[in-house]
C-alpha cells in the first residue's frame, strides 16, 4: 500500500525480505538522485535493529560510494567499539563492505564530555557544509521510531526536544547519554526516511499520524522536513494506518 504525493509518502510492505528490499531500493534511488543533482550525497544513518539488514542489502549495490558522505543522526555516548554503538553497527553492516575514502565517514566524537563533543560535531558539520551559522541541508536523514514515539535520540518530554538554535544536542534516555541531531536540523533535510518495523510500533504510529496528539509525547511527530518525508513500514507496524490513510 502506498500513499504518495510530491512531498509525503507512506509505503507499507510485507515484513521481512520485501520490506528490506524495498527500503534498500528506495534509499539507493535517493542516493543516486542526490549525486545527480549535487555531485555528492550527504547521508545521515540511523541506529537500532531495523536498519541493519537494510544496510547489509545496500552494501551489495553497485553505487559510486566515493561520492557518499556518511554521518549519524544520533549516537550513544559510548566508544565506537562498544556493542551499543550505532557507528559499530553501521560499519559492520555496510561501511566495512564497500570501498570509499576514510574521510567520507563522519562519526560523532567521543571521549571528552557529551556537551563538548556535541559542540565539536556541530562545528564539523558547519565546516563540512561551508557554513559559519545556520542549518545545513542533508540529502538524506534516516530515522527509526521507538515504541514510545521517539526518533533519533529525541525522547518524550526531554530538553533535547526544545533545542532550536543548535545542530547537535545531548539526548537522554534515563541514564543513557546520547548525541543527537536536533529537530530543526532534521527538518532542514531534503529527504527524511523513517524505517519502522514491528507490531509494538502501532500505538506510536497511530499517534504520530493523528491530528490531535502531542508532539512532546510522540517526538517523531515533530519531523516535518522542508523536503520529502518518506515512511517505509512493514505490515506488522503499518496495518494500524491502513484505514486511516
Amino acid at each position: 500500500m502506498i500513499k504518495k504525493n510530491d512531498k509525503n509518502q507512506v509505503h507499507i510492505l510485507p515484513a521481512g525480505e520485501e520490506f528490506i528490499a524495498f527500503a534498500s531500493s528506495r534509499l539507493k534511488e535517493e542516493i543516486i538522485s542526490a549525486i545527480g543533482h549535487r555531485g555528492i550525497c550527504t547521508l545521515a544513518l540511523a541506529g537500532g535493529s531495523t536498519p541493519r539488514p537494510i544496510y547489509q542489502q545496500l552494501a551489495k549495490e553497485d553505487l559510486p560510494w566515493e561520492k557518499v558522505h556518511f554521518f549519524w543522526s544520533d549516537e550513544r555516548y559510548v566508544p565506537p567499539t562498544h556493542p551499543d554503538s550505532n557507528q559499530k553497527m553501521a560499519r559492520e553492516a555496510l561501511l566495512d563492505s564497500i570501498v570509499l575514502p576514510p574521510d567520507n565517514i563522519h562519526p560523532p566524537p567521543w571521549g571528552n564530555n557529551p556537551t563538548e563533543d556535541a559542540a565539536l560535531y556541530e562545528k564539523h558539520l558547519l565546516d563540512f557544509f561551508g557554513l559559519t551559522r545556520g542549518f545545513p541541508s542533508f540529502d538524506i536523514v534516516l530515522l527509526g521510531m521507538g515504541e514510545d514515539g521517539h526518533t533519533a535520540s529525541l525522547f518524550p518530554h526531554t530538553p533535547a526536544l526544545k533545542v532550536e538554535d543548535r545542530l547537535i544536542t545531548v539526548g537522554n534516555k534515563g541514564d543513557s547519554v546520547r548525541l543527537t541531531f536536533t529537530v530543526p536540523l532534521i527538518n532542514h533535510s531534503r529527504c527524511v526516511i523513517f524505517l519502522v518495523a514491528g507490531e509494538n510500533k502501532q500505538k506510536a504510529l497511530k499517534a504520530v499520524f493523528s491530528a490531535d496528539t502531542d508532539s512532546d509525547e510522540y517526538p517523531a511527530k515533530k519531523i516535518k522536513p522542508e523536503g520529502k518525508l518518506i515512511w517505509i513500514l512493514d505490515n506488522n507496524a503499518g496495518e494500524v494506518l491502513i484505514n486511516a490513510l
